[in-house]
């Protein structure tokens, strides 16, 4: 089977390269696409050295243009490069304009997609990121989600749960396979001031393009008591700098501004810092993964597991909120040990194997390539039924030709739609097809 992984940016990269060692290491064949989304071909290519991973095959190389131009010119590449290379499936990651062009150009050539961290949602659609994900997942065959929250995003949605798997999240694999390779390589240590730290990144737009916002974040460090080291985003120095705010930061004893580290160095400092204090979706991954206390600011988060996990909180960007949150987690050894061992919910570092066990199955029955329909069928409509028999979801739809559950409600919550999840005692969604003769 020839695989074919659609990737663009520093965090794709990342997330697929465990999934990349294991394509290696089994007898398909691994064709990498590199859209160079936000880089160029020189500082991708050491990028991939970096990591260990095999040069792409492709180099499209679209630069920072606009999200339109960006898309347009990736679907346009990928038709002939996907043709040549007679690709059995395209794997995407995430919700950059990388995934959402890969989707939507493999789902037009009929090959069927794979969306690793399918699923996410933050129910904001200001968000360019959700609109990704959201027709991505439309265009998608197999769903590798994280979580059982993220499975039950997408049977909301009415994807067909026999098309949706709970693998875990890569974030996992990765951190566990690069952090070896980071402290092999990394130098950052010797360059951090302080023996304890709080790692800061800022850089989403909602955050640094707004003044009042920004000036809250920046409020909020300048009067705490706490070391920070903060790798700094070139647009978001130029927003400081465009609200008269970087000087007083930089000249702060307590921050250290570093440039923009590599992968290795940040994972690096990721993993020795006290607390992290972030706007990024992957970097709260990477904090309960690690095992370190992660404060949010923003109000919304596609990464709600994180939370109820217990290693995460949201503090918007409210000055008090954001200080209150800090100290409250570093002053109280309590709290601050229970956000160390919360539970990952994005499992044990073997979502990789399970995503390509998933994919060589599903080419073995024929369940996954795009087919052209041999039969009539007609969309009836929902219903609504409370089951009393003692039957789980395949047995039901077994006896139920072309009858599809579409939710299960258990006491009034959703529950993942699985084959073997029993239905006695409770009430489901269906979707009914008739056949025509």
């Amino acid at each position: 089977m020839k695989i074919g992984i659609v990737l663009g940016t520093r965090p794709e990269i990342i997330k697929m390269s465990s999934i990349i060692d294991e394509i290696q290491h089994s007898e398909n064949e691994c064709i990498l696409i590199h859209t160079g989304q936000h880089y160029d071909i020189e500082m991708s290519k050491q990028f991939f050295i970096d990591l260990n991973l095999p040069l792409p095959n492709y180099n499209i190389g679209i630069g920072s243009n606009t999200a339109l131009q960006q898309i347009s010119k990736i679907i346009v590449e990928l038709e002939e490069i996907l043709i040549k290379e007679n690709i059995d499936i395209v794997l995407v990651q995430g919700d950059t304009n990388a995934v959402l062009a890969g989707a939507l150009a493999a789902n037009k050539l009929k090959i069927p997609v794979g969306h690793v961290e399918a699923g996410l949602r933050s129910f904001d659609k200001d968000m360019p990121e959700e609109t990704n994900r959201i027709l991505a997942d439309n265009c998608s065959n197999l769903f590798f989600v994280p979580t059982d929250e993220t499975a039950i995003n997408l049977q909301n949605e009415g994807i067909n749960h026999k098309m949706i798997h709970v693998t875990g999240n890569t974030i996992v694999d990765a951190c566990q396979r690069n952090l070896d390779i980071a402290i092999e390589k990394s130098n950052v240590s010797s360059m951090i001031k302080y023996e304890k730290y709080i790692t800061l990144t800022l850089h989403r737009a909602e955050n640094v393009d707004n003044p009042e916002r920004l000036k809250n974040i920046v409020n909020s460090l300048l009067n705490l008591k706490h070391n920070i080291v903060f790798p700094l985003h070139p647009h978001t120095r130029k927003s400081l700098e465009n609200n008269n705010l970087y000087e007083k930061i930089s000249s702060a004893k307590h921050i250290q501004i570093t440039k923009p580290l590599g992968y290795l160095d940040f994972l690096y400092l990721l993993s020795h810092s006290q607390l992290i204090l972030t706007d990024s979706g992957g970097v709260q991954e990477e904090a309960i993964t690690l095992d370190i206390p992660c404060v949010t600011l923003r109000y919304n988060t596609e990464r709600p597991e994180t939370i109820s996990a217990g290693g995460n909180v949201l503090a918007g960007t409210n000055e008090e909120e954001i200080r209150g949150n800090i100290e409250k987690i570093l002053n109280d050894k309590e709290i601050y040990d229970s956000m160390v061992n919360a539970k990952n919910p994005y499992g044990d570092g073997t979502s990789s194997q399970k995503i390509l066990n998933i994919i060589e199955k599903s080419f073995e029955n024929n369940s996954v390539q795009i087919k052209e329909s041999n039969e009539i069928l007609d969309f009836k409509g929902y219903y609504i039924k409370e089951i009393a028999e003692d039957i789980n979801v395949k047995e039901f739809e077994n006896i139920n030709k072309y009858h599809f559950i579409e939710q299960i409600f258990n006491n009034n919550v959703p529950e993942l739609i699985e084959d073997e999840t029993g239905l006695k005692g409770k009430i489901i969604i269906v979707k009914e097809f008739e056949k025509q003769i």
